[in-house]
Formats: structure tokens, sequence, C-alpha cells
């Protein structure tokens, strides 16, 4: 950046993107320079490096928004695990966990494995999830139905959007 750039040409691209050329890096500095703003080095590995004419404070401002807006619309998938034979206290914990992850904008994914000779009654387990999805039915709405893969049921439930 400015004076750190130690090569005697560079290509030079001003403020509104419009390349000037292959200049020599004093002229370029100047041009910066009257221009009230600072010459940054964007391509230094290039044959002459390419140099830009812009405001590096600003450049880094817009860049450290851009970086907290992508984090805060990312949603996350949260994941639920039952059993078939939970009890109602335990049940109730999930779902209220549930309902937390739902106003946070997250989606949850709720498995529901089957042990040993429990695989012998899967319609429990639908049932399971038939109630989690009638309990949960005002704040989130269904993405993917119950379904059989491998030795679990997986159902994923997101937030209503207002």
């Amino acid at each position: 950046m400015n004076l750190n750039i130690r090569v005697p040409e560079v290509r030079c691209i001003d403020s509104n993107g419009d390349q000037i050329g292959v200049i020599p890096t004093r002229d370029a500095q100047a041009r910066a320079n009257k221009a009230g703003l600072d010459l940054v080095e964007v391509s230094p590995t290039a044959k002459p490096p390419v140099c830009r004419i812009m405001d590096y404070g600003k450049y880094r401002y817009e860049q450290s928004k851009r970086q907290q807006q992508s984090k805060q619309t990312r949603v996350k998938l949260k994941e639920i695990k039952f059993h078939i034979n939970v009890e109602q206290h335990d049940y109730e914990t999930k779902l209220r966990q549930a309902r937390n992850f739902f106003e946070k904008g997250h989606r949850v994914k709720f498995s529901l494995f089957y042990r040993g000779r429990e695989r012998a009654h899967k319609e429990l387990g639908f049932q399971l999830m038939e109630r989690v999805m009638s309990d949960l039915e005002g704040c989130a709405q269904v993405d993917q139905k119950p379904r059989m893969m491998g030795r679990s049921v997986i159902m994923q439930m997101s937030p209503i959007k207002d």
C-alpha cells in the first residue's frame, strides 16, 4: 500500500475502475495523492503488479460489514435426538429447546433412533414424530416429513416466516 510498493512500474486502475495502463510507481502514487486516496497493490504476482487507487479505510470497513452481514443471515441446522421410550419430561425439555432454536431462526432436524427390538415397532417412532409435529404446529412448519433412513426416522422443520 502507498509507499510500501517497491516495484518500478505498475498496471494502474483508477478509483472508477477504468484502466490507466502501465505507468511508473511514482506517477501512480502522485495520482492517488492528488485524488486524496491510497494506492493499493491488488495483484502482486502479476507482471507488472496491478495497483488500484481507492480509499483503503472505506474498503476495509465495507469488507467487515459484508462479513458481519453474511454471519447474521446464515441459518444453522440443529439436531434433536429421540428414542421411542422417551419420558414425558425429557420430551418437553427437547421441545422447549426446539422452540428456542426456532425463535433464533434455525432449522431443526429431529432424529429418532431404534435400538435392538424397537425396530419391530416402527409405527411407534412415526407416532412420536407426528406428536412432535402437532406440538410445534404454531411455531414451525415441516420441511421434510418423517421418513426411515437406516435404523432411524428423520424429520426437518423450520421456523414460520412472518
